[in-house]
């Protein structure tokens, strides 16, 4: 009996096991299945065709990088009549995002005529015809935008302040910057603030002019001096800009950029020991900063002294190693102590720099 019991066990426990794996393995490939359309949806592009093109939808795809995407459903809803609102808007940004400037503007240009009161595309208009060099035509539309859209990184004042400059309109540009900052408009702060923007764009007699009237408002006013000399730096003004520095160093003593500019002028003029000097002081306040090391080893090199140079230039180096004038100076400090493999490489790499960042040329037409 028991005998019998025992050579039937292993026969159920077959059967038993052999149903068990049949349900399991219906059961993972029943699992199996409902996993492979969710891992589709997961690495797919947005699929918007099953649906009709909306707005919202649409944004979803330009967040998502499908500019192209995004486009094409634009342009089915633009196809309808009326065309819903905010769609020209929504392409013209696209179009900006892409650095297409020439298909931005007038997309941009139909929201507006579309909806006068929309901000956002005359800001946006503004913009794009700025960069594209018609600062009279962006005015109106920067004007109309009445300062800064919270939908953009764009400010309208900035912009608006750089077209009044580049039409000539002085002292609107210098009231735009004021506003940009919360300076009162006559202010020596908003004066130069306009002439240090307006130092940028080289528009060096204006700068000059609105430095002065800054000072002649507030004699004190800290900065003011220092402008004053870079504007005879760029003019090579070296005597009148030292004495600029100076006056600024009476005013302000621990400004680390006075004494970088002051070495820069002291450098060009010829007298180098009053540059390591300044030098060596905007080094002390301002040890992250890559000019003033340049200019020690510029400054070194002009002493006579490779050896020195190289180790401020190697400073700079692992500061900025993108630096062309750092790669070229260090080529003529490892030339000078007869490093000339060291010296080639930097050279090269000066040469590489340079190349890469120059101006490509314009195409004949």
């Amino acid at each position: 009996m028991q005998g019998g019991q025992s050579r039937r066990l292993p026969v159920y426990f077959s059967c038993a096991v052999h149903s068990m794996l049949k349900r399991l393995y219906s059961f993972i490939f029943i699992f199996m299945l409902g996993l492979l359309p969710l891992n589709a949806q997961q690495v797919a592009a947005p699929n918007l065709s099953d649906s009709p093109p909306s707005t919202a939808r649409i944004q979803q795809l330009i967040d998502s990088g499908h500019s192209a995407e995004a486009l094409q459903q634009l342009s089915l809803l633009a196809a309808r009549t009326p065309e819903p609102p905010g769609v020209e808007r929504m392409r013209g940004m696209v179009y900006y995002e892409q650095a297409n400037l020439a298909a931005a503007q007038p997309a941009f240009a139909k929201a507006v005529a579309q909806d006068p009161g929309d901000r956002l595309a005359a800001l946006m208009e503004g913009v794009t015809l700025f960069r594209m060099g018609h600062p009279a035509e962006a005015i109106p539309l920067l004007e109309r935008s009445n300062g800064s859209v919270a939908a953009t990184n764009v400010d309208a004042n900035y912009v608006l302040g750089l077209c009044y400059m580049d039409t000539r309109r002085y002292d609107d540009a210098r009231r735009s910057f004021a506003a940009e900052y919360g300076f009162p408009a006559d202010s020596p702060s908003a004066y130069l603030l306009a002439a240090r923007l307006m130092l940028r764009r080289e528009y060096l007699p204006v700068a000059e002019q609105f430095t002065r009237k800054a000072i002649s408002l507030s004699s004190t006013l800290p900065l003011a001096h220092l402008l004053l000399g870079e504007i005879d730096l760029a003019e090579s003004k070296l005597p009148e800009a030292i004495a600029e520095f100076q006056a600024e160093r009476a005013l302000n003593p621990l400004y680390p950029g006075l004494y970088d500019r002051m070495g820069d002028a002291y450098v060009r003029s010829g007298d180098y020991a009053n540059a390591q000097q300044s030098l060596d002081r905007a080094v002390i306040l301002e040890p992250t900063s890559t000019g003033p090391f340049i200019l020690l080893g510029k400054t070194l090199l002009k002493q006579k002294n490779p050896a020195m140079a190289i180790m401020y230039l190697n400073r700079a180096l692992k500061m900025d190693p993108s630096n062309y004038m750092t790669h070229a100076l260090l080529g003529q400090a490892y030339r000078a102590v007869g490093r000339t493999e060291d010296a080639s490489r930097e050279f090269q790499i000066a040469e590489k720099i340079q190349a890469a960042t120059a101006p490509a040329p314009q195409a004949a037409h």
